[in-house]
């Protein structure tokens, strides 16, 4: 599900909060039904209770919903007497914002709070329900020049099968589609065709997971591989899972899935009168493009991190990394034993494009994200220029250290064992992700000494 136009999103998708934003003196950090959850620290002489009292008093008052409380001791200097920091996350109305944070001050001291909003973003791997919102640019019932538009019974096909992930939750066991005669005889051409082509154009990665998929999970040109299938096999080899999608997803929610390890995959096929190109992601784009791609461990972590990037981020940010992701996985090339190969999506899955970008008519530059994510870019025509990495490992490291610098009020860490988001916005909260990773050193340090000995 890898293509989407940001640009046309931001300047005609709906509004979203995004950060920074600035309200009294405290930090908004997610706002739902007319209340907002803030995180609060203030400080409380340990000489008497009455100021925790009070502060207590306050909480009820304004009927905040305590969410999370942590204390400390600290000394301000050698002759100041010992103070209580506490450290609280709490919801309260919007309205009574800044009443709340004044009425705080009165009773405590050094009330302070970092201030920005941040956008919703999914913390478990079902709040992945909510991340469905379509941008309807290509939509065969809107878009005239869809291939499709004037094939009512294609029309009605695609929306059956868009149902199916309309109608999905998280959990559910992935849907199955019955494919046609015909639709099979699309698959077919598409795959005989690039198949053909792949051994001189595609990188190492791409060729060892196809062979795979073939091997193990039912490719090949006799039949369009069921998402029940593929997801179990990715999940094996890299982690990752699919879930069914309805159509082309704004960049926001298709890159929140990512950081899951979650791939949003399309099961409807383009019209067979354009086999060998879709303006829209179908399921040869993800099947034949993406898939293969994302059962290499490394360009599977690669993806992740994309997502892991994108949870919080603002509007812009967001339009920079969703261009990142278009000229990487979408349509990146590599080097290999000095030649260049692709691993993009959008090629491998586009027999014309693939022999454009690997040909010496379209400028080729080396991949550096400050300059790639303001590249304009095109979704209806090839791709000027691409971009070209010396190894995913390289590109791996440059994403990390660009995404070091998106500016957001806390850190992101995922959970593999709960398929959660562990927010880290809190000291105690990164103590703790410390002392896991301290722990899992140990255990590569005793492996290291125990080889070394034998």
């Amino acid at each position: 599900m890898g293509c989407w136009d940001a640009r046309r999103e931001r300047s005609g998708g709906p509004a979203c909060s995004s950060g920074p934003t600035r309200i009294g003196d405290e930090c908004v950090f997610q706002e739902k039904d007319g209340r907002v959850t803030i995180n609060v620290l203030f400080a409380l002489s340990n000489e008497k209770n009455s100021g925790f009292f009070q502060t207590g008093k306050i909480f009820e008052t304004f009927e905040a919903k305590l969410l999370h409380i942590e204390s400390r001791m600290r000394k301000k200097s050698k002759d100041d007497l010992p103070e209580l920091e506490f450290f609280m996350r709490c919801e309260v109305q919007r309205a009574d914002l800044d009443v709340f944070i004044s009425s705080l001050k009165r009773v405590a001291g050094d009330v302070r709070s970092v201030c920005i909003t941040v956008p919703w973003f999914p913390r478990r791997m079902k709040d992945l329900d909510r991340c469905n919102m379509l941008i309807t640019k290509f939509d065969p019932d809107l878009d005239h020049d869809h291939p499709g538009y004037d094939d009512s019974e294609y029309r009605k096909r695609r929306a059956e099968i868009s149902e199916l992930a309309f109608t999905y939750k998280q959990g559910d066991p992935l849907p199955t589609v019955e494919y046609t005669a015909e639709e099979i005889s699309t698959w077919r051409q598409i795959y005989q065709q690039l198949r053909s082509i792949y051994p001189t154009s595609a990188c190492s990665q791409f060729l060892d997971s196809l062979q795979q998929l073939e091997d193990e999970c039912g490719y090949g040109e006799a039949r369009i591989p069921q998402l029940r299938d593929v997801s179990a096999f990715l999940k094996e080899k890299t982690g990752f899972q699919l879930r069914p999608a309805a159509g082309l997803l704004s960049a926001r929610d298709f890159l929140a899935s990512l950081a899951f390890r979650v791939f949003q995959c399309t099961q409807y096929i383009r019209h067979s009168s354009s086999p060998m190109h879709s303006p829209e992601p179908d399921c040869c784009h993800e099947l034949l493009g993406h898939i293969p791609m994302l059962a290499d461990k490394e360009f599977a972590q690669f993806s992740q991190e994309i997502g892991l990037a994108s949870l919080g981020a603002s509007d812009d940010d967001i339009e920079k990394l969703s261009t990142l992701y278009w000229f990487t996985v979408e349509f990146g090339l590599c080097k290999q034993n000095g030649e260049v190969k692709a691993y993009g999506a959008g090629l491998l899955s586009s027999y014309g494009e693939l022999v454009y970008a690997l040909s010496n008519k379209p400028e080729h530059k080396p991949f550096n994200p400050e300059e790639t994510a303001v590249q304009p870019y095109q979704d209806q025509t090839y791709q000027p220029v691409y971009f070209v990495s010396e190894s995913f490992e390289e590109a791996k490291l440059k994403l990390r250290k660009y995404s070091a610098n998106i500016k957001r009020p806390f850190a992101v860490r995922y959970d593999p064992f709960t398929c959660s988001m562990e927010v880290l916005d809190h000291p105690s909260k990164v103590q703790r992700a410390l002392s896991q990773m301290r722990q899992d050193l140990k255990t590569l340090q005793n492996a290291l000494e125990k080889l070394s000995s034998s």
